[in-house]
C-alpha cells in the first residue's frame, strides 16, 4: 500500500536496488503496490509489473504477496490481451507440480487462479486441505470459493456451508470465529437451512455486543440483523423483517461496508412487499457511512419515489 504514494524517482531508486539484489522482496513489494494502481496507464507500466509477477512466481511462490491481488493478472483486460495471464497460469502450474506438499505456494496459486480458474483454484485448495487437514484455513477458503459461485444456487451454498462449519469446528481462534459466523449465516440461509441461518445470525450478534471494538463489529451488526430480516419475510413477518432491515442500518460501518457498501437483499425483498418507506429510512441510515456510495443511493431513492425497484447489481451480492 506504501508503494502506491511513490514518487517517480523513488520507483526508478527502487528499480535500481532490485536489479542489485533481486532478492529484495520488500523493494518488490513496493514497486508491485505503485504498478497495481498504475497497470492500465501505459504498455511500459504493464510490463513492469509483469515482470514482478514473473519472478517472485518463479523465485518465491511462497512469499505472502504472491497470494495477494498485487500479484493477479486479469486475463479478460483488454490491455493484458490474456498474453501476461498465460505466462503467469503456466509458471504456478509449475510451482505446484514441483512443490505438491507445500501448502504456503498451493494457497498461492489458489487465489490466483481463484476468479478465472476456478475449478483449477478447488483442486489446489483440496490438495492444500489433504496435507494440511487440521488446518481451518483450506476449508475456510473453500468456503468462498463456493460462496463465489452464487449463479449455482443452494448446491454451491450448500458446499460452501459445509466447508465454513468445517473450518468453524477445527478453529481454536476466538476472533477468527466471529468473523466466519457472518459467511455461516449467510451461506446457511441460502442453502436453506433455516434453523441454521438463525442460530448463526444470532450467535454473531451476540458476539459482535461482546466486541464492540472489533473492526467486524460493524459487518456483525448489519449482516446479522440482515439474515434475520430475510428469514422473518420468508416466514411472512413483514413488521419483523422491517424492524431488522432498519437495525441493519443502525450499523457504525466497517472497511467493507463503507467502501463496497451493504447488502441490499432485504432491502430488494422489502420493496417488492410495498415497504417502500422503510426501504428509504434504510437509506437514509446507509448514509451515515457510506459516503463512498452517496451517488447511488441517490440514484436509488429517486426511483424507489418514483414506484420502481432499482438494480442494485453488485450489492445483492456482497
Amino acid at each position: 500500500m506504501a508503494g502506491q504514494k511513490l514518487s517517480a524517482d523513488q520507483v526508478s531508486n527502487l528499480e535500481t536496488i532490485v536489479a542489485k539484489n533481486p532478492d529484495d522482496l520488500s523493494a518488490r513489494t513496493e514497486l508491485l503496490g505503485y504498478y497495481f494502481m498504475r497497470q492500465d496507464s501505459s504498455k511500459e507500466v504493464r510490463e513492469a509489473r509483469q515482470k514482478h509477477i514473473f519472478w517472485i512466481i518463479q523465485n518465491h511462490p511462497e512469499a505472502a504477496i504472491a497470494g495477494l491481488p498485487f500479484c493477479e493478472i486479469d486475463p479478460v483486460n483488454p490491455f493484458w490481451e490474456g498474453s501476461g495471464y498465460k505466462r503467469a497460469k503456466q509458471l504456478w502450474l509449475e510451482q505446484t507440480k514441483a512443490h505438491a506438499q507445500n501448502t504456503a505456494i498451493l494457497g498461492n496459486a489458489a487465489q490466483f487462479f481463484l476468479i478465472h480458474d476456478t475449478d483449477l483454484a478447488e483442486d489446489l485448495l483440496k490438495q492444500a486441505q489433504k496435507a494440511e487437514p487440521d488446518n481451518p484455513k483450506w476449508s475456510e477458503q473453500l468456503g468462498h470459493l463456493y460462496a463465489l459461485q452464487n449463479d449455482k444456487g443452494r448446491a454451491a451454498a450448500a458446499k460452501s456451508l459445509a466447508e465454513f462449519e468445517k473450518a468453524q469446528s477445527a478453529d481454536t481462534s476466538e476472533s477468527t470465529r466471529f468473523y466466519r459466523l457472518d459467511d455461516l449465516a449467510k451461506q446457511a440461509f441460502e442453502a436453506g437451512e433455516i434453523k441454521k441461518a438463525s442460530k448463526y445470525a444470532n450467535e454473531l450478534l451476540e458476539a459482535a455486543q461482546n466486541n464492540p471494538k472489533d473492526w467486524n463489529y460493524g459487518n456483525a451488526i448489519h449482516d446479522g440483523n440482515s439474515v434475520l430480516g430475510r428469514i422473518a419475510l420468508k416466514q411472512g413477518d413483514v413488521k419483523k423483517a422491517v424492524q431488522y432491515l432498519l437495525d441493519a442500518g443502525k450499523t457504525p460501518g466497517s472497511p467493507q461496508l463503507d467502501s463496497f457498501g451493504p447488502n441490499m437483499c432485504l432491502a430488494k425483498e422489502l420493496l417488492e412487499k410495498g415497504e417502500k418507506d422503510a426501504v428509504l429510512q434504510y437509506f437514509m441510515h446507509c448514509r451515515k457511512f457510506w459516503s463512498m456510495g452517496t451517488e447511488k443511493l441517490n440514484n436509488w431513492t429517486k426511483e424507489v419515489k418514483a414506484g420502481k425497484t432499482p438494480d442494485f447489481g453488485g450489492n445483492l451480492s456482497y
